[in-house]
């Protein structure tokens, strides 16, 4: 079957520039910081680390030093830095400029030292904490700057103070210390140049990783030392992923990458010591680049509250406007009259020096525009400046009971939920669309060898046989017996198919053991995990006079389904137990050899007494062995006429044969070519090439057979597709002999590919097509990858919740869709549409006649029918209109759920032509009118470009999930990005928002935390927008009857108290503690979840509403106590100190009205606020200094005071009160209902309690 691979290139390349470009503003993961260049990989030089000569290295350009500095402020920069950074925030901007018109004589309302008293609070105690901060930093700075280290000088290594390591000079470390500065590994302890490292400190992940020393100069620094050669290195960036640079060392030129490369914070594990060569130093260090803060995302919530923001500006200055119109009228009417007429005069009425002197009078024009500015200072807090921090505080405490929910801990991993970010908790409670990866997101990304396709035959592990009796020969060998051995014992036991075990055994030269043979190898050798070999144990007893011992050994990569595939070749004889960066080492006798005849040594090379020929495929490989138990000796043995370098080892009387292979190159896996490649001498002087990939780009690259009818290929194509329906990730291997001219060719393009400073990653893809071509199919694989615990139940509520969820996965089209089946996200009754477009024209066709059958219809044929299909699609509640013949006990919203049946299927090759061209649209079209979307075969840029489509055609929120670096793109474009702590390490976690353990950790996080912090959050926006504008529109309404004069009956302390103390801490305990619901209540009924959809917390017909509420408040607040005192001798600071007791308690009273869950915090907030404000009143009316002296005491001691104020909070209320019931009895919401349904419950179970008690 013909592939096209042209366009697998072009989705990297080409797919969605707009994509690349708004990942790079949203997110510059890799991008340098600082004062380093933006450009760091294009157009620059590479950085000369000279080897041990760090004078030399740093003479042209001086280079960072190593001291590092995370505080921002010194003795001297401390206050002008610290008020610079404070006042980037426009908040404090505005409450500068009020408090600075307010230090003029004509507009002083407040008292100069009361107005500048909310912001000098709010600056000091930020630059308090600021400086507390900072004081740690310097503290920790200094401590780890006078570590010490071991730093080669003079030919010795002498402790150093990590400040002064320099680049270019030559640092040991021993185990358990932790890295200094960012180094190139040159040699080890170990013989081989490995090292472990714990990357923790850097990125969070605390399995241990592999690092090599090169063996040019590991060999090099175990006999000799190493104090020369040169390092050129890309400059300094923050890819802790990546690194690009290559060695000249001796006259050899060679390539360096991330395996070579230890970085600052990381330490030192399982190694005695390690050298490596100093290339960054302090801030240049990947972790310091790092430690920037990437930039903040914007909750939906709080953007449409910004748009009523304005409408409250709007009505500033109307209120503004009208005062000072007013009073330029009023003023325009009685100038004549001016000195006899209350709240204005031109002249002292004293007598003395300033007799009939002009009293601060500027002229109408002066004094109107006085008023305007007077207006503005009194009215300051109708703009909710301190709702910004109000929110940030109430997120806070909504992160921290979402971070402790037990129920949300992953105890598998260890791994609790965390918070990343704090600026979109709300947007949790209003997502519409999913998009979810699949490998390990989910499904656990454990790894199952469970079949295979070898030489077109299928092969299975389901049914392990049994091992051969233990006197049967399978070795073919005559005289001598030989049983199935178990020398290697692994972490997780693979199942063995007798069949394929007794093929790999057979004393055969036939195609199908020689193929099972390199397929075996190739899984064994074409990899990059690491074999970790534990202390031997034993299988047998002791007492026998044969003892069957095993080695145990572990694995560890970065893929699971790697250390799956070598597991599996382990298990059928093929050990990998050994890698450098030269050589592998595999352990390929299967068995153990029982004989009772006297052996002797090898000694140069002659066939020895007691020896064992055997036959692996056509390769003859010596057995041969002593009694000398616990013995190591290296030899070389002649078979045939096979010359064989044998690592050999014994113990307890068993011979093994090691056979050290030769690595010439490697080609990592990559998302274009989307195979991985490995070039191998053979003991004999022969080269092969092993490769493993994706089934599409490995049948493109087979050789061709001569007479079209490859039987082998088409039997493997049946069983990857069996294998697919079944939900196993497959893949192909293949091989082919290069020949001389061949690998001299390979070797010198792929030496300067290796070795590239620039362009490193497309030269090396170039360099590898010359190899992976005309290869010899041997067969493919078949990996199982279990779904997660509670996968399909939450992607089921998920749904019923009304979210789409969307999967975007990289597997195939029939294992993508087996796992959909699989997690209940597919159903047999969907009809399933399949874009498998291999052309442009072919996918417009492909789109149009799918909408065409199933009636889609386009966006721009209006909006109306793309709103119909999102209700559609959301599945709202149907409320009964007889409320009260509902059966709460029975109510059931999940029952008549409608029931799409369309599921779009589309493949990554499909999407190149869509997602690049005019059809997007289409696509969209397409895809919203579809219950499931899959997208299969797809790069991680696609990815990120099927997100990017939805968020730019539709309002709705986007959530993306996901666990490896190929996820970010994705996780970075979504509105929320989901990290899910898993087996790929933890590039998703440090660019997500939120992070878990599991996926079905998702549905709670969504139905419950989403919901009420959406409910909690919009809640708090409207009511703080009450709670400020009844106190504005009290004052505004004095203002009126007192002719437009912007005096005031409150104090200065009253005003300034009211946002500070009086009502701001209920506010924010509401905003942490309140729930409408139970999380029982919200998970039993996922459709609760809709009320996020449709907006029910926040719209803006809410707050209209709510304005509408706050007009009656106030007129009530304000006329009642002026009506009830009108023909008193009250004076005026008698009256304003009922207004504010009054509207502090109607402001508390209207929040306990819609409080919806009481629990002692909340009572000690809300009756508290009213306390404390009694308490501070009765201070501050016991200073003489102050106006209102003694005010307090008289009024109390009237009924009437008493009386009035209930009187305010019951008129004022009671249109609320009203509403709420009338609305609840006739309209009830589905919250009402389920609330409602919940107390039914309680009480039932109460009378229960009871009963049985009694």
């Amino acid at each position: 079957m013909e592939q096209i691979t042209q366009p697998a290139s072009f989705e990297i390349t080409g797919t969605t520039s707009r994509v690349q470009d708004k990942l790079r503003k949203s997110q510059p993961l890799y991008c340098k910081s600082g004062p380093l260049d933006e450009n760091i990989f294009c157009d620059q030089s590479p950085r000369l680390v000279y080897v041990g000569d760090p004078k030399r290295t740093n003479e042209r350009f001086e280079f960072s030093s190593n001291e590092i500095r995370t505080s921002k402020y010194t003795m001297l920069n401390f206050l002008p830095k610290n008020l610079f950074i404070q006042f980037h925030r426009v908040a404090y901007l505005y409450f500068l400029a009020i408090a600075a018109l307010n230090q003029l004589p004509p507009l002083a309302v407040f008292g100069r030292t009361v107005s500048l008293f909310p912001l000098l609070f709010v600056l000091s105690v930020t630059a308090i904490k600021d400086g507390y901060e900072d004081w740690r930093r310097h503290g920790s700075d200094r401590k780890e700057n006078n570590r010490e280290a071991l730093v080669l000088q003079s030919g010795l290594f002498e402790n150093k103070k990590w400040k002064h390591i320099q680049a270019g000079e030559i640092v040991k470390i021993f185990a358990d210390e932790t890295i200094a500065c960012d180094m190139v590994l040159v040699g080890t302890s170990d013989p081989s140049g490995i090292a472990y490292i714990q990357t923790m400190n850097l990125d969070g992940e605390s399995n241990l990783k592999t690092r090599y020393a090169r063996q040019e100069t590991a060999l090099v620094v175990a006999e000799e030392g190493i104090n020369s050669g040169l390092i050129r290195c890309e400059q300094p960036n923050r890819n802790i992923y990546e690194f690009t640079a290559n060695m000249e060392f001796k006259g050899h030129k060679f390539p360096l990458s991330q395996s070579n490369i230890i970085l600052r914070g990381c330490q030192l594990k399982n190694t005695e010591w390690a050298i490596g060569v100093v290339v960054y130093t302090g801030q240049e260090t990947k972790a310091m680049l790092n430690s920037a803060a990437s930039s903040a995302k914007r909750s939906k919530l709080e953007s449409h509250m910004n748009r009523e923001t304005l409408w409250l500006s709007v009505f500033l200055l109307t209120m503004c406007s009208v005062v000072a119109l007013g009073m330029g009228l009023w003023l325009e009417r009685h100038k004549e009259q001016l000195d006899t007429l209350p709240y204005y005069r031109k002249r002292y009425f004293t007598t003395g020096k300033n007799a009939r002197k002009l009293y601060k009078y500027y002229g109408i024009p002066m004094e109107t525009f006085f008023s305007f500015l007077s207006s503005v200072i009194i009215f300051q807090i109708m703009i909710p400046i301190s709702l910004y921090i109000t929110m940030e505080l109430v997120r806070l405490g909504q992160s921290y009971f979402m971070i402790g929910d037990k129920h949300m801990y992953d105890s598998s991993s260890d791994s609790r939920f965390q918070c990343r970010s704090l600026n979109i908790n709300e947007d949790l409670g209003q997502i519409r669309y999913i998009f979810s990866d699949k490998t390990g997101t989910l499904t656990q990304n454990k790894m199952e060898f469970r079949t295979a396709s070898i030489y077109g035959k299928k092969y299975g592990a389901f049914s392990s046989a049994a091992a051969s009796p233990s006197d049967t020969s399978v070795s073919g060998v005559p005289g001598m017996t030989f049983v199935p051995r178990k020398r290697w014992e692994l972490k997780s036991p693979v199942d063995v198919d007798f069949l394929l075990s007794e093929l790999l055994h057979k004393n055969s030269d036939r195609d199908d053991k020689i193929a099972a043979h390199e397929f075996f190898l190739t899984l064994a050798a074409c990899n990059t995990v690491i074999p970790i070999l534990n202390q031997s144990i034993s299988l047998g007893s002791l007492m026998h006079s044969v003892e069957l011992d095993a080695e145990a050994i572990d694995y560890q990569g970065e893929s699971p389904d790697e250390q799956a595939l070598v597991a599996a070749a382990s298990a059928y004889g093929y050990t990998l137990f050994q890698r450098t960066s030269g050589h592998i080492v595999i352990d390929i006798n299967g068995e153990k050899l029982r004989t009772g005849v006297t052996t002797h040594s090898i000694d140069g090379g002659e066939l020895e007494k007691g020896a064992v020929v055997k036959e692996y495929g056509k390769v003859r490989l010596l057995i041969s062995g002593t009694d000398t138990v616990g013995g190591r000796v290296d030899r070389v043995a002649v078979a045939a006429d096979w010359t064989l370098p044998l690592l050999m080892s014994i113990s307890n009387k068993m011979w093994t044969l090691h056979l050290m292979l030769d690595v010439l190159g490697l080609h990592e896996f990559d998302s274009v070519r989307k195979r991985m490649s490995v070039v191998i001498r053979f003991p004999d002087n022969s080269v092969k090439v092993l490769v493993k990939g994706a089934d599409t780009s490995m049948f493109s690259i087979l050789a061709k057979v001569l007479d079209g009818n490859d039987d082998i290929q088409t039997e493997t194509q049946n069983h990857l597709s069996e294998y697919s329906s079944l939900g196993l990730r497959t893949l192909v291997l293949a091989a082919r002999d290069l020949t001389g001219a061949e690998l001299e060719d390979w070797q010198q393009k792929y030496e300067d590919a290796s070795t590239s400073l620039s362009d490193r990653s497309a030269k090396m893809r170039q360099t590898a097509t010359l190899i992976e071509c005309n290869l010899r199919l041997l067969g493919a694989t078949g990996i199982e990858d279990k779904l997660q615990d509670g996968v399909p139940e939450a992607i089921e509520s998920l749904r019923q919740a009304g979210i789409k969820v969307w999967v975007l996965t990289g597997d195939k089209q029939e294992t993508a869709i087996s796992i959909g089946l699989s997690c209940r996200l597919l159903t047999t009754d969907m009809q399933q549409i399949i874009i498998n477009g291999t052309s442009e024209q072919e996918c417009r066709n492909l789109l149009a006649d799918a909408k065409s059958k199933y009636l889609v219809t386009s966006e721009c044929c209006g909006g109306q029918s793309f709103k119909l299909k999102k209700e559609a699609a959301s599945d709202y509640l149907e409320i009964p209109n007889d409320t009260a013949s509902v059966n709460f006990e029975s109510w059931n919203p999940e029952e008549d759920m409608s029931s799409s049946s369309l599921a779009l299927i589309i493949d990554g090759n499909s999407l190149v032509y869509i997602l690049e061209k005019d059809l997007e649209s289409d696509l969209f079209d397409l895809a919203t009118s579809c219950k499931v979307v899959i997208c299969c075969r797809v790069a991680p840029l696609q990815k990120a470009g099927i997100v990017d489509l939805i968020k730019n055609r539709t309002d709705d929120l986007t959530l993306a999930i996901g666990d490896g670096a190929n996820d970010v793109s994705m996780i970075q474009m979504a509105d929320v990005g989901v990290g899910i702590c898993g087996q790929e390490g933890r590039q998703a976690v440090m660019a997500s928002d939120f992070a878990m353990g599991q996926f079905r950790f998702l549905k709670r996080l969504l139905l419950v935390h989403g919901h009420w912090n959406y409910q909690r959050v919009g809640y708090l926006v409207l009511y703080n927008f009450y709670r400020n504008a009844v106190f504005v529109l009290m004052l505004f309404w004095y203002i009126l009857c007192t002719a437009f004069s912007a005096t005031q009956a409150l104090t200065d302390w009253s005003s300034v108290l009211y946002s500070v103390i009086y009502t701001s801490i209920p506010t924010m305990v509401v905003g942490v503690l309140d729930k409408d619901l139970s999380h029982k209540t919200l998970l039993q009924h996922p459709k609760l979840y809709g009320a996020g959809h449709r907006q029910e917390s926040y719209n803006l017909q809410l707050f209209w509403l709510t304005m509408l509420d706050t007009l009656w408040q106030s007129l009530v607040l304000f006329y009642i106590p002026l009506y009830t005192y009108k023909n008193s001798t009250l004076d005026i600071w008698s009256l304003g100190s009922l207004w504010t007791i009054s509207v502090v308690l109607l402001v508390n009273m209207h929040l306990a009205m819609d409080i919806q869950r009481w629990v002692f915090l909340t009572h000690v907030a809300v009756w508290g606020s009213i306390a404390i404000t009694y308490a501070c009143m009765i201070v501050l009316d016991s200073i003489p200094l102050f106006p209102n002296y003694w005010t307090i005491y008289h009024l109390a001691a009237s009924p009437t005071y008493w009386l009035t104020i209930l009187l305010i909070l019951i008129v004022a209320l009671l249109p609320r009160f009203l509403y709420k019931v009338v609305y609840e009895m006739f309209w009830p919401s589905d919250i009402q209902i389920a609330r409602e349904a919940e107390s039914i419950r309680k009480r039932k179970n109460l009378e229960e309690k009871l009963d049985h008690s009694s």
